[in-house]
């Protein structure tokens, strides 16, 4: 196996119209945040606005990694406070029969390290979605295809729930060849599978200390990898997928392993197109640490109060050690906080970075 990349400013090219279109991607997500919170008269999430399952969590940085996976929050073995985000992708609140794909939201409470700029409080998050491989390869791309969900934003809901089917339908008969379509998911054409069975991916890049790596969230324990391809019936509920989550959360206590993918090769592993699959024949994905949930409601009002409510989810919170890379986290940044800014002013709520039990926030 090929020694891991090591880290440097250089791995990342930006273009020459980036700035552009990260402006470009700003108004559109704002956008939609006044086109839903004008139909709510409340603003929530640009993307992943309905949350469907909030789980306290601890994660257990296991002890003896070898030097190269024992880096930044890694490189010492301990336990931290977490708290986990599931959700689907559309920035309104959809009956669960549209179904799109799942993401999941991971924030880290009080860790170490040199902060990134801008990032506030003492916490690391890490977004993932339940997909190897990014949508687009580039933001220009990712523009193209959010505003195609934008136009989807503000139709009837009996339309939606319509082209879901159909999309789903359509799907099946690209996987029934050999194929899927990101395009086709992102729009409603995934299967409505259970957000506790899947593995989930960053897709996109990051800083791992001295090297590059890609994270992985897999369902380790029975309780979770019962539901892996577990197909949600959502007919006549259109909570269905947070009533799921809420009451199988509570038949056991929960363990997904975090998996850490180096990159040992720039040509074939590269930073800047997330839509490239980093080949695991190259570079397993490796365990680090393990998250583990108590026995719990997985979904609760109060509990997405407190989350949907006052708190953010960036792949930009975070430390210098696990810098976001490529030119897809580097579009998500002013948008981001954008939303967030958005959502704060709107709802008269401020936004806020919570500190470990027992500790005020910063």
């Amino acid at each position: 196996m090929q020694p891991a990349v090591r880290y440097s400013a250089d791995v990342e090219t930006v273009a020459p119209d980036e700035a552009q279109v990260i402006g470009d991607l700003s108004d559109t997500l704002r956008d939609i945040l006044e086109v839903t919170s004008g139909d709510y008269g409340h603003a929530v999430r640009a993307v992943h606005a309905k949350s469907h399952g909030i789980i306290r969590a601890e994660l257990e940085i296991l002890p003896g990694l070898p030097p190269e996976l024992a880096q930044g929050i890694f490189a010492r073995p301990g336990r931290h406070q977490a708290i986990i985000r599931i959700s689907t992708n559309p920035g309104d609140l959809l009956p669960d029969s549209v179904s799109v794909p799942r993401g999941l939201a991971l924030k880290i409470i009080g860790v170490q390290g040199e902060r990134l700029d801008g990032a506030e409080g003492g916490n690391q998050d890490f977004i993932f979605v339940n997909g190897p491989a990014f949508s687009a390869p580039d933001p220009a791309t990712f523009l193209r295809n959010l505003k195609l969900l934008a136009r989807t934003t503000d139709r009837a809901e009996w339309a939606k729930r319509g082209l879901s089917a159909v999309l789903r339908g359509a799907e099946r008969a690209l996987e029934a060849v050999g194929g899927e379509s990101a395009t086709l998911q992102t729009l409603g054409g995934a299967p409505n599978v259970h957000p506790l069975g899947e593995t989930y991916f960053t897709q996109t890049a990051f800083r791992f200390g001295d090297h590059i790596a890609k994270l992985s969230l897999e369902p380790a324990s029975d309780s979770l990898t019962r539901h892996t391809g577990r197909i949600i019936d959502t007919k006549g509920r259109p909570d269905a997928i947070r009533e799921t989550v809420a009451a199988d959360m509570q038949t056991g206590d929960a363990v997904w392993n975090l998996r850490v993918q180096l990159c040992r090769d720039l040509d074939r592993m590269p930073v800047e197109d997330p839509s490239v699959l980093w080949d695991e024949t190259l570079s397993p994905f490796v365990t680090a640490a393990r998250l583990h949930a108590s026995a719990q409601t997985g979904w609760s009002q109060d509990a997405a109060d407190l989350v949907d409510e006052h708190m953010r989810f960036s792949v930009w919170t975070g430390i210098q050690a696990h810098r976001p890379l490529g030119a897809i986290n580097r579009a998500r940044r002013e948008p981001y906080r954008m939303s967030s800014a958005f959502r704060a002013d709107f709802n008269g709520c401020p936004i806020h970075e919570p500190a470990p039990a027992g500790k005020a926030a910063p």
